[in-house]
């Protein structure tokens, strides 16, 4: 054999998670061992069902597909997203994204993103308010405070809709994001689950119709509201001869605004469909990634006692223990805690594997891979490459200072993808991880209370903890006095 190849039966995806004589983070750490066993090799080949595949997590490897124009095509897997997400940005190929890229980047623009700060300020505080009444006592997991706060300034950013998961979680909406990327989940991992008509024959299948149309009833309201709303403004400022135009600009915008008004090359406008796909990949992409980001990094704070310590000292320095909301400025200052979420985020990146299709015969390292075969990128091995991580398990922020990331492999640390079709999102990401956690870190000190071992890592769609992340919370000395 070319490369190495795993024996067939230990690697095919057999379950979907249903039983508890088959964990659901079962594949990824088969995925995790032969990424080991074969670090040498650069990549090994398993099967998912019926689906060989490809497993990259060599730098070299990596590189060869994410720095290609061509390979660009998501792999089958990601069909399971379509019947929510449509062919968004995330799922679309060829033209097409090519297309909906270039028409969405501008939305994006760091002046842009800074409007959406006084959003992560708000919903940051009302999660500080959570959490205090946890100062002092027993452990309590975290993961889903900062999930919820996540999924409030994505709705906000992302629809201009504000729906309070913070304070109710329990909304049809709230509950029907989670449950559907349960359902797509466990559908992926389920080779039974993947033909249409089967799937709807499951109570899984008709489950994932009913949530469908709770998400698709409540986009679709809104941006129909939204329609209305930029017609009605453009009306008034027409009937007032554009003297409104100054109150108009001041009104704070979302990404579905600026969808609402972009154009491609010739002018054309997105359609509603096409609307709704991309605020859908905004709502579905745009949470559950900086969620899992934070906190990771709050159970490494709660580990790392001394590496805590510089952050508060950081902040100290820039906000001088007042309460005061986070700026733009404040952001380029809070430099080591940067260097603090890159560390989380190649220990526990937030999209531990991501697949491609080929579209024409590939060689990686020395390899010829055919077209049509599925290629997956395993961002948690690569991230642990022992030759240009020295001891990969140990949290230490200090290798993303400049000097000492200088002369890296660009494909070795790959936490937002990379090359063309890397994460559009990941300066929103990065400005909101540094807001929320300067602000919970400026009033906390934080103890981790669980051991590696007790985590559980599920590496899905996500790489999260299977039991949750339980902390302990205690004041620090003067946080907040002005």
């Amino acid at each position: 054999m070319p490369y190495a190849e795993t024996p067939r039966s230990s690697v095919t995806w057999r379950s979907s998670g249903l039983s508890d004589s088959f964990p659901t983070n079962c594949f990824f750490n088969q995925l995790k061992f032969y990424s080991e066993e074969f670090r040498k090799c650069s990549l090994f080949n398993l099967w998912l069902g019926p689906l060989p595949v490809v497993v990259l997590y060599h730098p070299d490897s990596v590189e060869v597909i994410l720095s290609s124009s061509k390979h660009i095509e998501k792999s089958y897997l990601y069909d399971f997203l379509h019947p929510w997400l449509g062919t968004g940005l995330l799922t679309s190929t060829g033209d097409k994204w090519r297309s909906r890229r270039k028409m969405i980047t501008p939305t994006f623009h760091f002046a842009i993103l800074n409007d959406f700060l006084e959003v992560m300020n708000e919903q940051g505080s009302i999660l500080v308010k959570k959490l205090e009444k946890h100062v002092d006592k027993e452990p309590f997991d975290v993961f889903l405070d900062i999930t919820l706060c996540a999924l409030d300034i994505i709705c906000e950013t992302a629809m201009g809709k504000n729906v309070g998961a913070q304070k109710n979680k329990n909304s049809d909406y709230v509950s029907a994001i989670y449950r559907m990327s349960d359902l797509i989940q466990q559908r992926q991992k389920s080779p039974w689950l993947w033909p249409d008509l089967l799937y709807m024959l499951f109570k899984e299948g008709r489950e994932h119709k009913r949530n469908l149309k709770i998400l698709h009833n409540f986009t679709d309201r809104v941006i129909a509201e939204k329609a209305a709303e930029l017609e009605n403004t453009k009306q008034k400022k027409h009937d007032n001869d554009g003297n409104c135009e100054e109150n108009v600009s001041k009104k704070r915008k979302a990404f579905l605004d600026m969808l609402l008004s972009a154009t491609d090359d010739e002018g054309n406008k997105l359609s509603y469909r096409d609307i709704r796909e991309e605020v859908d990949t905004f709502m579905f992409e745009g949470h559950d990634t900086t969620a899992a980001a934070m906190n990771w990094v709050l159970y490494l704070l709660g580990h790392n006692p001394e590496v805590q310590k510089k952050v508060h000292k950081e902040l100290d320095e820039v906000f001088d223990n007042t309460e005061r909301p986070v700026t733009t400025d404040d952001l380029k200052q809070l430099r080591y805690l940067e260097c603090v979420v890159k560390e989380a985020l190649r220990l526990f990146p937030s999209v531990p594997m991501f697949a491609r299709t080929l579209r024409e015969d590939c060689c990686i390292s020395g390899y010829q891979i055919p077209k049509g075969a599925t290629v997956l990128v395993l961002t948690y091995a690569l991230h642990r490459d022992p030759e240009i991580f020295p001891d990969p398990e140990e949290f230490r922020p200090e290798r993303f200072f400049s000097e000492n990331s200088k002369g890296r492999h660009p494909y070795a640390y790959v936490p937002f993808s990379a090359g063309p079709r890397n994460c559009i999102g990941q300066r929103f990401a990065q400005m909101e991880e540094k807001t929320l956690l300067a602000l919970i870190l400026r009033h906390f000190w934080v103890e981790s209370c669980q051991k590696p071992e007790e985590l559980r890592i599920a590496g899905e769609l996500i790489l999260r903890p299977t039991n949750g992340i339980w902390i302990k919370l205690k004041r620090r000395p003067n946080a907040g006095s002005e």
